[in-house]
């Protein structure tokens, strides 16, 4: 049986200049886990959002302004904009890409704030229609800077990783060419909408569990390298050192302490 000693790993492990790799491992799937699980999350309420009523009838601004849903297209709005920003955002991290230019993180940043400014805005051509252009201009905008900051971002890891080119432009097709397709062949209806969100996300889910596995599978070969006892060494590979067991003083040992100090200044 393999005795876990938190303090002692943690000292071994300064001691090889090894604790910084740990911690970023853990950092590393921690932030996979935040990221993968977030998305998850925006792919269930797209898909719960946008069958609420007929996609082949409504869009997302029909339910969302037709019905008693624009309460839920709102949150929708704001969840599956956040979560697709801070999926594309962590990616831009993970592959250090394009570093010190900020356009793209603008672009990110617009996207949601447009596509919350959608739901937002009525869409109710007939009641306010100045505002419903508005919301036809926001929609637009949303998708420009989407897909102006995560295609080239695409297009650049399959040039940096040619084993994955295949992958990608299949799913850059499938996502924005099927989109397009149930535009022409279905109308102004949902089923674009809901094509486009769900490739989308399906495809950041797929980025996600392969960049950052890549990038665990790196450190872990550095960390691992050298161990003899692989099954101790895969301990101190998932064991959280930022939680280490506090060591309080019991008050007696406390008091003693303190009147060790008193007697020693009364000398």
């Amino acid at each position: 049986m393999i005795e876990i000693d938190r303090k002692a790993i943690r000292e071994e492990l300064d001691r090889k200049n090894m604790l910084g790799l740990q911690c970023e491992l853990t950092r590393q799937r921690r932030l996979r886990t935040a990221v993968m699980g977030g998305l998850l999350l925006a792919l269930l309420t797209t898909v719960v959002f946008g069958t609420l009523e007929d996609p082949f009838l409504y869009t997302f601004s029909n339910i969302g302004n037709f019905f008693d849903y624009r309460l839920f297209f709102i949150v929708w709005s704001i969840l599956a904009g956040t979560a697709i920003q801070a999926a594309i955002l962590a990616l831009f991290r993970l592959e250090d890409y394009l570093p010190g230019k900020k356009w793209k993180n603008v672009l990110l940043f617009l996207a949601v704030v447009l596509l919350v400014a959608t739901a937002l805005i009525p869409a109710l051509r007939d009641v306010y229609p100045t505002w419903h252009v508005l919301h036809f201009v926001t929609a637009i905008l949303h998708a420009i800077c989407v897909c102006g900051a995560f295609v080239p971002f695409s297009l650049w890891v399959s040039r940096e990783n040619p084993r994955l080119r295949r992958v990608i432009y299949a799913m850059i097709a499938a996502t924005w060419g099927g989109s397009l397709l149930a535009l022409v062949f279905f109308g102004k209806s949902g089923l674009f909408e809901m094509w486009f969100y769900v490739g989308m996300i399906v495809f950041l889910l797929y980025l996600s569990l392969v960049l950052f596995e890549e990038k665990i599978v790196k450190l872990s070969v550095a960390f691992l390298q050298g161990e003899d006892n692989l099954n101790l060494a895969i301990e101190k590979y998932f064991i959280d050192l930022e939680k280490l067991p506090s060591e309080k003083k019991r008050p007696a040992e406390t008091a003693r302490a303190a009147a060790g100090r008193d007697d020693s200044l009364v000398q």
